[in-house]
């Protein structure tokens, strides 16, 4: 039977199992779990137990519970009978999740323009030419893409709008596969990170978000077509 939180066992837990900071085994936990939905290891309709979960990561229950308690109020997981379930999101979630990252990686690539640094410019540089360069693997491909994005919003230099776009990337953790599952779209997205990368580097503000938002338009679109065809 699973503890109350009035259990003098776990109020006399470390702070690095406990906490709720990045570093708690909590939080760790968490990232865990959500690397697995991500790698498609734990798929949408998946059914979890903390105890499970806990002799599987080889940690205590409560930094399990905080896991889960956290996927389920980022909506990523659905409490069920013994248990929970890895959510399936609908089409409309979908899209709705799509129009809300064309705004904010628009935004990120404004204000990349607009603050990055020599050395923002220089990774977000090395960002470009690493995906161009990667190897022909839908992973790989998906790894490099990531890394192309997580370099505008270092530049954009906004953590506000930078644990924003955090939260709405892990919920797409719930999403099958990758677009570049999809014939062209990799070499499609070559073409739209260069845009991307060059109205950055010309401090041209507005179309560098008008190249973000056309990049996430051309990726929802891949998304949709691989719903369709599923």
């Amino acid at each position: 039977m699973s503890r109350s939180l009035t259990d003098p066992a776990q109020m006399t837990l470390p702070t690095s199992e406990r906490g709720r900071g990045e570093n708690s085994r909590g939080s760790k936990v968490y990232r865990q779990l959500l690397d697995r939905m991500r790698s498609g290891d734990l798929k949408p309709g998946a059914r979890m137990r903390e105890d499970e979960t806990a002799v599987e990561l080889e940690v205590s229950r409560t930094p399990v519970r905080e896991a889960f308690n956290r996927l389920h109020a980022r909506g990523l997981v659905e409490s069920t009978r013994g248990g929970w379930t890895v959510a399936d999101l609908s089409r409309n979630q979908i899209m709705e999740l799509y129009a809300l990252r064309s705004v904010l990686e628009g935004a990120a690539a404004r204000f990349a323009a607009e603050n990055a640094s020599p050395v923002d410019q220089a990774s977000l540089k090395m960002a470009t030419e690493a995906f161009e360069t990667a190897d022909n693997d839908e992973k790989t491909r998906a790894r490099s893409n990531i890394r192309f994005h997580e370099m505008i919003y270092a530049a954009a230099h906004n953590t506000y709008l930078i644990k924003m776009l955090e939260d709405l990337n892990d919920s797409l953790a719930l999403l099958p596969s990758t677009t570049f599952s999809v014939p062209g779209r990799a070499e499609r997205a070559v073409e739209e990170h260069r845009n991307i990368a060059l109205a950055i580097a010309d401090r041209n503000a507005q179309a560098a978000e008008d190249a973000a938002r056309f990049h996430i338009s051309q990726a929802m679109e891949a998304r949709l077509k691989m719903l369709f065809e599923s």
